[in-house]
């Protein structure tokens, strides 16, 4: 018989070096193809069994493990050993795993020596494992329950029990409860515990915080237990259900001016087992969205309320031309997120100035400019400013023309102007300049002005004599007026300018500026000369408030 011996009790120097630098499996000397020892140790699932991995070029057939405490010096008596063991994996006895049962006195880790035989006689005795046996009290949960296995809107609420065993492995068939013992679950982004009862079980719940959940638990360090090896569950998975969601709202699209606040208003609904229902406590946010129609930016938040309305206050702080109102947020356990299409345009502040005066023939001259200040605001395609007119400056505008606003600057800060002349449908009113915006830029206006100018006329127009002698005076008579709404007044003081017309001539001269008294009679005298055609017009220093009369004339004969 080949046979190749290894010390049962290793001195400690030897031991230290095996287990640091790892131990070489043990096979006999003198031979090659012997049996070769891989390990032996206890699993944790069975801790009253010691497995043997091993192999060799014939069958093994004898298989002897022997114990000592790992604190025992070398030399020491083995504290139990055991051969009763049998093929526990492996295709054939070259090679596999065997156990057998461990019986020892005392709970504790020990060293584990090996003795293989072959079929071919080949023997290895005291062969070191590389690893110690743990012969300790195992402590499990082997019933752990979830219920509902599957939560909803209507159960979140998930109950955890189960039932904690001690089993010492000198009594490997006779658990026992274990009473008074903390236990650890795992609840996926969380975690909970209990203590057992009497009879070993434990109760804890939980609210899923996640759509997916991997549950387990685990008893923890006890002093009635000291040593022993707690082991957690194998993970069990739940999954929430995820109801549907639907809600209203008031608009989809605000145009708020900058600087302003709009609102949106509305209800939620979750969809269960009992139909529709208020949403309530969820959130509502506005989201503008970037590129790929993905949420970029927040635009505003609330909460519905316990029947599930909400008042959601939007800002202009964020303008989102392209958004979504969305109830809930993402991965939420119990409900799905609805959203809904928005659009938020702000229109940014413009400031506009303008300038007009009324003239002598009712023309109206304008002139003005508009510019904004946010950078983020830019000008339409074709601006405009219309011009409006009312009689009292406070309601019933009326719009005159159109004006193009010319842009030259194109940038923040900068006036762009507007200017035209043109005759006015109203010689007393009040005029504004309003700038037409657009959803990107608010609409402004000027504060209205007053212009008017009133009609004026001269009647009983005559120049006498007539027939006349040369070199002889020429007087006028007339009435210069104005009109004060539906009424014609006298208007002292005036200059209604005097002008003649040769006979055989189509071209009036300038002659020289009547008067009028105080009540509008025509004041003056000129010098016969020829034959001709006076005409007499309110033309020339007509003041602020007065417009040109039309002409009226008298043919004088001077003989």
């Amino acid at each position: 018989m080949r046979r190749s011996t290894f010390l049962a009790a290793a001195t400690a120097t030897a031991l230290s070096a095996t287990l640091f630098a790892g131990p070489s499996p043990a096979q006999a000397d003198s031979a090659t193809g012997g049996p070769v020892l891989v390990g032996a140790d206890g699993w944790y699932s069975q801790p009253g069994m010691l497995f043997v991995t091993a192999h060799s070029d014939s069958p093994i057939t004898h298989i002897t493990a022997h114990f000592y405490p790992v604190d025992a010096p070398a030399g020491d008596p083995e504290a139990g050993s055991t051969e009763d063991f049998t093929q526990y994996s492996g295709q054939d006895a070259t090679s596999g795993t065997w156990r057998a049962p461990v019986h020892l006195a005392d709970l504790g880790d020990y060293r584990v020596t090996v003795d293989l035989q072959d079929a071919s006689g080949a023997t290895v005795t005291g062969a070191l494992s590389p690893y110690d046996l743990q012969y300790r009290t195992i402590v499990t949960i082997p019933d752990l329950t979830a219920a509902p296995s599957v939560p909803d809107y209507l159960h979140q609420q998930v109950s955890v029990s189960g039932t904690v065993l001690a089993e010492d492995p000198r009594h490997p068939d006779a658990p026992t409860p274990a009473d008074d013992l903390p236990v650890d679950i795992e609840t996926g982004r969380g975690r909970v515990t209990a203590t057992t009862a009497a009879d070993g079980r434990f109760t804890a719940a939980f609210v899923p915080t996640q759509t997916s959940i991997d549950l387990s638990g685990a008893p923890e360090t006890s002093s009635a237990y000291p040593g022993a090896i707690n082991l957690a569950t194998p993970k069990q998975h739940l999954h929430t259900v995820q109801a549907p969601v639907r809600f209203t709202a008031s608009t989809h699209a605000l145009n708020l001016k900058q600087g302003t606040t709009g609102t949106v208003t509305g209800r939620a609904e979750i969809q269960t087992s009992a139909g529709w229902q208020p949403l309530p406590h969820t959130t509502i946010a506005l989201f503008g969205l970037g590129a790929g129609g993905l949420p970029d930016f927040q635009a505003g938040q609330t909460t519905t309320d316990s029947q599930g309305a909400y008042t959601l206050h939007v800002s202009s702080g964020n303008p989102a031309p392209t958004a979504e109102l969305m109830a809930g947020t993402a991965y939420m356990p119990f409900q799905q997120v609805a959203t809904e299409p928005f659009s938020l345009h702000v229109a940014y502040t413009t400031h506009i100035e303008t300038s007009a005066a009324l003239n002598d023939d009712s023309t109206l001259k304008v002139f003005g400019s508009v510019y904004y200040e946010d950078a983020r605001a830019t000008w339409p395609t074709k601006p405009t400013v219309t011009l409006q007119y009312s009689k009292d400056g406070k309601s019933g505008w009326k719009n005159a023309t159109t004006l193009p606003v010319k842009i030259l600057h194109n940038k923040p800060q900068q006036p762009e102007t507007f200017a035209r002349t043109f005759t006015t449908p109203d010689n007393n009113a009040y005029w504004r300049a309003r700038f037409n915006g657009n959803p990107d830029l608010a609409t402004s206006t000027t504060k209205p002005v007053h212009l008017y100018r009133y009609a004026t006329r001269i009647t009983g127009f005559h120049a006498s004599p007539d027939p006349v002698r040369t070199s002889q005076p020429i007087s006028f008579t007339g009435t210069l007026q104005y009109k004060d709404g539906t009424t014609w007044k006298p208007l002292s003081g005036g200059s209604p300018a005097l002008y003649f017309r040769p006979r055989g001539s189509t071209t009036y001269h300038f002659v020289a500026d009547l008067d009028t008294d105080k009540h509008g009679h025509l004041i003056g005298m000129v010098t016969a000369k020829q034959d001709g055609t006076w005409a007499v017009a309110f033309n020339r220093q007509t003041g602020n408030h007065y417009l040109k009369s039309a002409p009226v004339t008298d043919y004088v004969d001077v003989r």
